[in-house]
């Protein structure tokens, strides 16, 4: 029995979620009946990180198991039959067959992108959010992210995590011309935690906030002080770090 993993991207609109919901339309079900389907017989697949309705993925990223070879076709003939709204990217070979693509992950990051004018073009794929805000201040909360490792406050009640205690490689704003973009990596997340930083940084950004505020928000570990309501689709997953000899790519 060989074990695999899919890097796959997804428009996070056409789903409930990424996490399998009985029958309910989610990222895992489409890859679940796709690899069913090819490898005829009933497969699960397991994921690296659960995204909320709404939330977008540029890589995302599945295992399930085989005792079938597989080579560059399957990707091509999975893609075939997936729904439009997601894509199946790599393939790999996991070299030791007890591998888990949630587990094993070192670092994942995220993205959320906002825009200021008005953009048929963006609705949907990233938060319009017309407002003037100071810049200087998000740099500052962005950097002051990066000094804690625990982030309860930052966390949506009712999670499953075991502990709140998050190590932060990354947090700044980067200048998309038209855009802002907040890019933050971590050893890993929590329920709603990328959601609920941004908005929290956007109130101290637009003066419903101080920046001392802001750090009384973290200290507190209260997640009712936090601001989780800037919007799902603003948000990318788009990338999950493995260590380099976990993986071999199956490629031509």
């Amino acid at each position: 029995m060989a074990r695999y993993l899919l890097q796959i991207k997804y428009d996070g609109l056409a789903f409930h979620g990424s996490q399998l919901q009985g029958d309910i339309p989610t990222v895992q079900l489409a890859i679940n009946k796709a690899l069913s389907t090819l490898l005829r017989t009933p497969v699960e697949s397991y994921g690296a990180s659960r995204t909320d309705e709404g939330v977008h993925a540029l890589c995302n990223c599945y295992h399930f198991d085989t005792e079938q070879e597989l080579t560059t076709n399957f990707v091509y003939k999975l893609n075939a039959i997936l729904p439009y709204e997601v894509s199946i990217a790599k393939m790999y070979l996991a070299k030791d067959p007890e591998f888990n693509c949630r587990f094993a992950a070192i670092s994942r990051q995220y993205r959320y992108r906002i825009y200021f004018d008005k953009d048929p073009f963006k609705h949907n794929r990233a938060l319009y959010h017309p407002y003037k805000m100071d810049k200087e201040v998000l740099n500052e909360t962005a950097a002051i992210l990066k000094e804690y490792d625990n982030f309860e406050s930052f966390s949506k009640r009712n999670t499953q995590s075991y502990t709140f205690i998050c190590q932060l490689m990354d947090s700044h704003w980067e200048d998309h011309k038209d855009e802002l973009h907040y890019v933050v990596r971590g050893n890993r997340f929590l329920r709603g935690m990328v959601r609920g930083l941004v908005g929290t940084q956007l109130n101290v950004a637009r003066g419903r906030l101080t920046v001392d505020d802001f750090r009384k928000v973290i200290e507190a570990r209260d997640c009712t002080l936090a601001d989780f309501s800037v919007a799902g689709h603003g948000l990318y997953l788009e990338d999950i770090e493995y260590p380099a000899d976990d993986l071999i790519e199956i490629k031509d």
